[in-house]
């Protein structure tokens, strides 16, 4: 108890390391030696041998204990252990003096041998005394020698000498011996430690060795609870987080709630008195009162900054305040178990009405008590009584409550069916059910339903007798310690005492949790209730699972299941069911899996049931959508990607079970259309089908390819208006799923592709698969086949091109290029397009495209298109187009001379820029690319072209007169930085002047005009007479 923590919280070879262990290992080994018991004080010397490897020599420790009525109360020893718990040392010298008994020497109370000593022998006694330890008790001596001669002072007034020795008074307290200095500079130093080097685990373990006490009824328990709340309350970071308005983090959090589950534990103790009571109740309001103290709910101060109130404000006597950790515990101060009822019902095995009356909410038609209190409550009830060591009590209790749930179920499906039967007063019983649930029992702070199931499977294991149960009794953080191992716990059958046959504590525990997850609750508010909630479904549905079934198992979840399914409002899984109510996907898909090996028409009952999303599916037809719907109405569902991936996980599920049936599969693929509305989701569905439909191991499912398919085609469909950033993965996707199938599912997304894919997803990804000549080795096509099929893909690829000339029309071209006709409708779309439809720069690139083909004539009435929706102004001379240009006009050159004298007008009319312009020029009058040979390799004769004739001397002209527009517009807004630029740029100028007749005189009429014009920048001017003259 007080020489180590939880055992089993810790490994194999932590556990070796404990200093019980290690106590045992030094006793074991012959270690303890010297031993002396005075009185009640025992005191000897251990010996810890020396470790060669480390070069530690052997070590002797002097150890003293002191007991009283069976507890140690006092333990010293001279090593340096700064722990809470006490050390190999101590625990040693107990073991030797339990094991041992007959060699340790007794003495009787030092006082005792005192009395039978005379004046010369006490004398003597006390010089000796003195004499052996004079560097330590001389001053301590002198001190009580000089009170003991004042006849006045305070020890001759008083009787008789304390004496270590004797032990304490019949009317002290004893309690176990506890540093308290220690618990709370561990406890400190693991909050420092901010949830690191495993600080929150170790804080687990404290807790559970509080719980520990508290079931041997040892009073250090609460004891060193508040040692822990005290620190917990000191945390430096508590008025960081309160300052900045940012909640804790989520392991602070989740160990702060385990603090106040516990005090609400001490104070329900059984055995507690009135006066204690109040004691701990003012201790928790002067903590409840700090400034602080964490709220009761996580989320608070982030719902009040959302509008929302927090879920749990106005509750209780502390409600016109924020509640906090403590709140409940300090509610629960005024509790008690006077009830005669509740008495009755934990202290008499057997208790029942049978030939009584009496209020039938404590009794069920078959006589057996029933306890009607508030769940939470009610097994709060259930912890005190196991935590405080009555096992027996508290598991009569559990019994009880679980009949009342059972009871009020069926109540609750009585009353909805008689509803249902009026229709006038369905509207309003439906209504009136919707908050009747009250609190959520999954997640929970209380966490009832896990309480509930730990008192039960504790007396059901097989390892466990009942009548050792009591004994041993875990403490919940033991059982999920325990719960952690690779090898899950096996459990038995036990009666329950005054039950028919079949009603057993197992079948309870396995019934219990269905009820509780099956619970209609509403969506929490705030991220860490939600996320809490979610955990705690997970956790419960793993220790569900754990538990192996068998026949009455089985009978009791197919029971169960259909009472769910059948149980109205009050059930998750009933009709109707409020929006806001959490979605049952997690439970579903394990009922679902469960089910499906015992009886399939309930498991797609199940299933079918709890794919829906309420909140979502109420927004069906609105046209705030679905968001829109959560947000004006709902707390925002921060765990909604969770949520998604659970319903995706069971539709998923459902589709691979229902793979050989195609009702049930049509039917499961209608109720996912109809009920995931993510679009993610559903395609991440029909690809989790598709790997199921076509393993690579095996023949391919037809009947859930099909249905893979359809639930595609649908995601294609609701995507095609609303984008999604899967959306080209989904395109390329639905492709292959469509070849997988055959030529049919290629054929019908083709000629329906308007309302699946956009112009460009339909004739680069679709048209262009279909095309390729991987598609017709793998379906294995005839070319007559591959011919029909190409033509679809041709066709589409032409509406396309129709539809979005800019994006398709080169694709067009492309795959319609070995049919003739297909082909120049294709270019007669762009040339069509060229009006508005596409640019310049689309034009060039479909122009060179068609001369890359061999189509040149088709490339330059496209390129002279193009040239039309240019526009390139005097200072683009780093334009992308520039090269188009330069490749247009040498296609012109190329095709003739009447060709080059219709594209150079086009030029001057869009291109202003002068150093273009003159690149042209200088290009055009070369021979013309691929002009001048013939195809025997021999050159022809050509003359160039002229600058005197057209059609050069138009573009020269054009390009004298770009320069000069162009010098003038520089000079405008110039700085002394860009001087000698436009130095180089009339340089350059100067050349393609001297190419004109009178080029030079017009030259030198630019450069006497700028002299006139920009007289005042005398720099410049400065620079051009020295450059230009």
């Amino acid at each position: 108890m007080y020489s180590s923590l939880n055992h089993n919280s810790v490994s194999d070879g932590e556990y070796q390391k404990l200093p019980f262990q290690r106590g045992v290992k030094l006793l074991e080994s012959g270690a303890v030696d010297n031993v002396l018991q005075v009185g009640f004080h025992l005191s000897g010397t251990v010996t810890e041998p020396g470790n060669q490897l480390y070069n530690e020599a052997e070590q002797s420790h002097k150890v003293s204990i002191s007991f009283d009525r069976c507890k140690i109360t006092s333990v010293t020893c001279n090593c340096d252990n700064k722990d809470i718990f006490w050390c190999q040392h101590v625990v040693a010298l107990s073991l030797y003096r339990i094991r041992k008994a007959g060699s340790v020497q007794l003495r009787v109370p030092i006082s005792e041998t005192l009395l039978q000593m005379n004046r010369e022998q006490l004398q003597k006694f006390a010089q000796y005394l003195i004499s052996a330890h004079h560097t330590h008790v001389l001053p301590t001596a002198q001190k009580l020698a000089d009170k003991i001669l004042q006849s006045t002072s305070e020890i001759n007034l008083l009787a008789g000498a304390p004496d270590p020795t004797a032990g304490a008074s019949i009317d002290d307290e004893n309690c176990w011996h506890l540093d308290e200095e220690q618990v709370k500079e561990q406890v400190k130093n693991l909050l420092q430690q901010g949830g690191y080097y495993d600080s929150g685990k170790q804080l687990n373990s404290l807790f559970a060795k509080v719980r520990e006490m508290l079931r041997v009824r040892d009073s250090n328990g609460a004891r060193m609870l508040t040692l822990i709340t005290e620190q917990f309350m000191a945390d430096p970071r508590l008025p960081l987080w309160r300052h900045q308005g940012t909640p804790m983090t989520d392991k602070h959090r989740q160990l702060w709630d385990q603090l106040g589950l516990l005090w609400m534990v001490v104070v329900m103790n059984p055995s507690c008195s009135k006066a204690e009571k109040g004691f701990w109740k003012r201790k928790l309001e002067v903590w409840s009162e700090m400034d602080v103290c964490p709220p009761e709910d996580a989320d608070a101060r982030n719902n009040m900054n959302q509008g929302h109130p927090p879920a749990n404000q106005g509750a209780g006597p502390s409600g016109s305040q924020l509640r906090t950790i403590f709140s409940r515990a300090i509610d629960a101060c005024e509790m008690n178990w006077n009830n005669q009822h509740l008495q009755n019902l934990i202290n008499r095995p057997n208790h029942s009405n049978r030939g009584q009356r009496s209020d039938p909410s404590c009794f069920d038609s078959d006589s057996h008590p029933l306890w009607s209190e508030h769940l939470p409550t009610a097994c709060a009830r259930v912890d005190a009584l196991r935590s405080h060591g009555y096992p027996k009590e508290a598991l009569r209790l559990t019994v009880a409550i679980i009949r009342h749930l059972k009871k009020q179920q069926k109540d609750l499906q009585r009353q909805h069916k008689y509803a249902t039967r009026k229709s006038k007063q369905r509207k309003q019983s439906q209504n009136s059910h919707y908050g009747e649930n009250g609190d959520a029992w999954v997640g929970h702070p209380l966490d009832p339903i896990n309480m509930i199931l730990d008192t039960l499977l504790e007396v059901s294991r097989k390892d466990s007798t009942y009548g050792s149960w009591p004994a041993r009794l875990r403490s919940r953080s033991e059982s999920e310690a325990s719960s952690s191992g690779s090898q899950h716990p096996s459990y038995q059958h036990i009666p329950v005492p005054g039950s028919n046959a079949d009603e057993t504590y197992l079948t309870l525990a396995y019934e219990v949790v269905l009820i509780g997850l099956g619970q209609q609750r509403v969506m929490p508010h705030g991220v860490y209730a939600q996320d809490k909630s979610c955990k705690a479904e997970e956790e419960l549905i793993a220790k569900h699972r754990e538990i192996a079934l068998d026949p009455r198992l089985v009978s009791v979840l197919q029971k169960q299941a259909t009472l769910l399914i059948d149980g109205g409002p009050s059930s998750g899984l009933g009709v109707p069911i409020p929006p806001q109510s959490v979605p049952m996907h997690s439970f579903g898909h394990y009922l679902f899996k469960v089910l499906l090996q015992y009886n399939q028409n309930l498991a797609y009952r199940v299933g079918l049931r709890a794919m829906r999303m309420p909140a979502f599916d109420a927004s069906r037809g609105s046209d705030t959508g679905m968001n829109g719907v959560l947000a004006a109405n709902y707390p925002r569902w921060f765990v909604l990607g969770h949520i998604e991936a659970q319903q995706c996980e069971l539709a998923a599920c459902m589709l691979s079970a229902a793979k050989d049936d195609v009702n049930r599969l049509q039917t499961v693929l209608e109720a996912a259309q109809q009920h995931i509305h993510c679009s993610s989701q559903l395609f991440k569905l029909a690809q989790d089908a598709f790997k199921v439909a076509t393993p690579s191991d095996g023949p391919t499912h037809a009947k859930l390819l099909q249905a893979t398919f359809k639930l595609g085609l649908h995601v294609l469909r609701i995507t095609l208006s609303n984008m999604n950033w899967h959306r080209r993965e989904m395109v390329r996707w639905m492709v292959k799923c469509a070849t997988e199938i055959g030529i049919s599912a290629l054929v019908h997304i083709m000629q329906t592709w308007y309302t699946l894919f956009t112009p460009n997803e339909a004739a680069q990804v679709v048209a262009t698969t279909v095309m390729s000549p991987t598609t017709a080795v793998q379906l294995k096509l005839s070319c007559q086949q591959q011919e029909d099929l190409n033509a679809h893909a041709r066709k589409v690829a032409l509406k396309c091109a129709a539809q979005d000339p800019s994006s398709c029309a080169l694709c067009a071209l492309t795959l319609c290029e070995k049919d003739l006709m297909a082909f120049e409708t294709a270019y007669q779309i762009v040339v069509d397009a060229s009006n508005g439809a596409m640019n310049s720069t689309q034009l060039f690139q479909i122009a060179r495209f068609m001369e890359h083909r061999g189509y040149a004539v088709h490339a330059y009435r496209l390129a002279v298109l193009a040239m039309r929706n240019l526009t390139l102004a005097y200072n683009q001379d780093s334009h992308p187009a520039i090269n188009d240009v330069y490749w247009a006009c040498a296609l012109s050159h190329s095709l003739g001379k009447d060709e080059l004298a219709s594209m150079l007008p086009l030029v001057i009319k869009s291109v202003q820029c002068p150093s273009v312009l003159a690149d042209v020029l200088r290009r055009c009058s070369l021979t013309a690319p691929g002009v001048g040979r013939l195809q025997d390799g021999k050159r022809r004769c050509f003359k160039l072209l002229s600058y005197d004739h057209a059609p050069l001397q138009q573009l020269l002209d054009a390009t004298i007169s770009a320069y000069i527009n162009t010098a003038h517009s520089r000079l405008t807004h110039i700085s002394p930085r860009h001087y000698c630029d436009f130095i180089d740029f009339l340089g350059k100028a100067r050349e393609t002047f001297r190419l004109a007749p009178d080029g030079h005189l017009q030259f030198m009429k630019l450069i006497d005009d700028l002299k006139i014009m920009y007289r005042g920048k005398k720099k410049l001017i400065q620079l051009i007479r020295e450059r230009f003259g």
